[in-house]
């Protein structure tokens, strides 16, 4: 009995550990690697333009740390994950709310540098919707796949123009595990 009750809180702190510091792990294990950027997409759709007014509306002068979380929050908000049947373009995602990592990263783009337009901060800030590959433990986890759809993975680089400063983001990554960033390959 004593060793059940060892084992068990055993597996109770690594698994609370495993939740509690799963930024740092992923982190730590996954890397992201560019291999190409995709064009951002305008803002057009008046309920989305809205949506993204409220959420600048709610903080007074942020960084770009805090715009990248805001953006990060209401892209969660509106998108649910999708393997199928989707769009890659924000304005059409606020009314269908169903995207990939590609529909995810677009719209978190969109978000995120109106976000900056918003807050005056366009000279200075912009984010880039980029087409990555994901390393595992310095493997590329895509080679493991068949299937197309794993063939990449779409992440997003907030990138200050003057300092080359850059905050990596995965926007579906996010949404599924409230993981804020993610680590790029120098």
């Amino acid at each position: 009995m004593k060793f059940l009750r060892r084992f068990l809180f055993t597996v109770f702190v690594l698994l609370t550990a495993g939740v509690l510091f799963r930024g740092c792990i992923y982190r730590k294990v996954v890397v992201y690697h560019s291999a190409g950027v995709r064009q951002p997409v305008a803002l057009s759709a008046e309920s989305l333009a809205v949506a993204i007014s409220e959420c600048a509306a709610a903080e007074k002068n942020p960084d770009a740390e805090t715009i990248a979380t805001d953006a990060l929050q209401l892209t969660a908000d509106k998108l649910r994950f999708a393997s199928e049947g989707t769009s890659n373009n924000p304005n059409g995602l606020i009314t269908s709310q169903r995207a990939h990592c590609v529909g995810y990263a677009a719209f978190f783009t969109t978000v995120c540098n109106e976000l900056f337009r918003l807050h005056n901060m366009q000279d200075t800030w912009v984010a880039q919707h980029h087409i990555g590959k994901l390393f595992a433990f310095g493997n590329n986890v895509h080679t493991y796949f068949q299937s197309p759809f794993f063939r990449d993975h779409d992440f997003v680089l907030i990138k200050n123009k003057t300092t080359g400063e850059t905050i990596a983001v995965d926007p579906s990554l996010y949404d599924y595990l409230y993981v804020e960033r993610v680590r790029l390959a120098h």
